[in-house]
């Protein structure tokens, strides 16, 4: 019978290295192979650590639950409270028409707008629609360093971008996400990363998560890559865009982790372990999006549904899908899911990023395999 190695080094042609997880309960198996680099210098480890992108997402909407739970916010409540800037925002009459001929909302963004992703900004599956355009023109694409300056500055820059869809009406992928973590600066009065550290990170031993990793760290920092058609090219090096700390810390991808780091915050939403309550856990692990939402989302979700900064599974297609199923696959290369009806923990760390949203080879190889 396969071991969790054997899965990963049947790729091993296909990638650096990697690092794979799957905790049952308290058993916990972990396979690391490869190198942290293309020229196989550096061997990777079960500590390397990894630019994590997209799973940033799921962390910042536990954050901002954390703040529900306080009372300091409610999920009903219009973010403009906060964000004064998406005080009155203007919508394109239709999806692809100019930028310029504009509608006011119907209502005002809330809370639970940015939760699920439906807030009206965001990466459509068209992304040359002229919303869209001028929104990466802007702000730059979610995948690539922010161009405007510190979260004051990008939030006035996004202010002047018309939203593509009316607030509640359409799941947007990236742009909901970074708006969290504005938000969660301005309801505490403080830096993100600051907030993360103090509320998440320190109370669950995250020791390697941040938006930065610190000179002493380097080592164990993985380059990330992207594919050409001559093959790896470096896309970003352990001295480079992540050692030290960014102008905008995003929300919808800024975080490096560790496979154990990212066991421990799924663990806590399972067990509810100085987190979350358990009806914050329930809607932040529910699908919140209807049919036709889930159908317009297809080329990101792929059927999924999407609970609160993350996607749920509904429909037990393949054998590693169980309806609840909570996690995401990033664009950086990452996968990392939990699935409370059988308190599986699985994740998947690689550094080259995806060709497109469709699970990789290797993705689904490793889900089959905890799945057994």
């Amino acid at each position: 019978m396969d071991s969790l190695s054997d899965v990963l080094a049947r790729h091993a042609g296909d990638l650096p290295g990697a690092v794979a997880l799957v905790a049952r309960g308290g058993q916990v198996e972990v396979a690391a192979v490869g190198s942290a680099d293309a020229g196989g210098i550096v061997p990777i480890a079960r500590d390397s650590l990894f630019r994590i992108g997209a799973l940033t997402m799921p962390i910042v909407a536990a954050a901002v639950l954390l703040l529900v739970d306080d009372g300091e916010l409610a999920l009903t409540d219009p973010v403009a409270r906060w964000l004064p800037a998406l005080a009155d925002p203007v919508v394109v009459r239709t999806p692809a028409g100019p930028v310029d001929d504009v509608v006011p909302a119907v209502r005002p963004i809330t809370v639970e707008d940015l939760l699920t992703s439906r807030c009206g900004y965001g990466l459509a599956a068209d992304p040359e629609l002229p919303a869209v355009d001028l929104l990466f023109q802007v702000l730059g694409h979610p995948a690539g360093p922010v161009r405007a300056g510190g979260p004051d500055e990008w939030l006035a820059a996004l202010a002047q971008v018309p939203l593509l869809r009316q607030p509640g009406e359409a799941w947007l992928y990236a742009t909901s996400a970074d708006l969290l973590g504005v938000l969660i600066a301005r309801v505490t009065g403080r830096p993100l990363p600051e907030f993360l550290a103090e509320r998440l990170f320190g109370p669950l031993g995250m020791a390697d998560t941040g938006f930065s990793v610190p000179t002493a760290a380097l080592g164990r920092f993985t380059s990330a890559y992207r594919r050409s058609a001559a093959g790896l090219v470096l896309a970003d090096a352990p001295e480079g865009r992540w050692s030290s700390p960014p102008t905008f810390p995003s929300g919808s991808g800024g975080l490096v982790s560790t496979a154990d780091d990212l066991l421990a915050f799924a663990r806590a939403l399972l067990s509810g372990h100085r987190l979350l309550t358990p009806e914050s856990v329930r809607l932040l692990t529910t699908d919140h999006l209807t049919a036709p939402q889930r159908a317009a989302a297809r080329p990101f979700l792929r059927g999924l549904g999407w609970g609160f900064g993350g996607a749920v599974d509904v429909v037990a297609v393949q054998p590693w899908q169980v309806p609840g199923r909570y996690g995401w696959t990033a664009g950086a290369g990452p996968a990392a899911h939990l699935t409370p009806a059988t308190g599986t923990v699985t994740v998947l760390l690689t550094q080259v990023e995806a060709a497109d949203p469709a699970p990789t080879e290797l993705m689904r190889e490793f889900w089959t395999y905890a799945a057994k």
